[in-house]
């Protein structure tokens, strides 16, 4: 079946998409724009027109899992953080309860478990990282949270850690590596109500995330 992809116009998000296009993976990338749209038909990717302020219930159409990598951005303030971040990600969340869809599958972040830890021009954003995970335990979908700590551009290395400890105090993550975790655990079906820290490590992610 068919994982909707809600920001699949993100850093994580396109990576993602190319990944799972290549292993075979049927997706649908929800995007904002034809302009956006583009992009993924010169890729040969699926893809539909939503937005997570107005309308969006047709592009779960056919899907019958979603991940949400979907986020405002570090250049909007904290109204586009309620409505993309917070709002969003609970009416997505609503909806595929709703629909009975199989899983749903959240890009969190690590510091979302305590957002006061995280720097000041941060908490707004995990605050609502916070609300969202939280909602999402408690509605009537299965789901599964992965929650990387600071991003960067690094390549992938399909390494992975599931904890600082492990990580050796290293709270990095490479976007590419988050993108391979999600093809993982999009293509693992058993993993339901789960949560994961996700740092770069030794660990090959397909022991890491089990």
């Amino acid at each position: 079946m068919t994982t909707l992809v809600i920001g699949a116009n993100g850093q994580i998000g396109r990576q993602f998409c190319e990944l799972a296009q290549e292993a075979g993976e049927p997706i649908k990338a929800m995007v904002r724009s034809e302009e956006q749209q583009a992009w993924f038909d010169e890729h040969g990717i699926d893809s539909v027109i939503g937005d997570l302020e107005g309308d969006f219930r047709h592009a779960f159409a056919g899907c019958d899992q979603v991940v949400f990598t979907a986020g405002s951005g570090p250049h909007t303030g904290p109204d586009k953080t309620l409505l993309i971040d917070l709002y969003g990600a609970i009416r997505s969340a609503d909806l595929a309860s709703e629909l009975g869809l199989s899983r749903y599958l959240m890009v969190s972040a690590m510091r979302a478990e305590d957002p006061l830890t995280a720097p000041e021009k941060l908490r707004p954003y995990m605050a609502a990282k916070f609300a969202a995970d939280a909602h999402l335990r408690h509605v009537s979908v299965p789901h599964l949270i992965l929650k990387p700590g600071r991003l960067t551009d690094e390549a992938a290395t399909g390494k992975v850690a599931t904890s600082l400890e492990e990580a050796n105090g290293e709270n990095g993550i490479s976007r590419a590596n988050v993108a391979h975790a999600l093809l993982h655990v999009v293509q693992t079906r058993s993993l339901v109500d789960v949560e994961f820290t996700l740092l770069d490590g030794q660990r090959a992610i397909s022991e890491a995330l089990t």
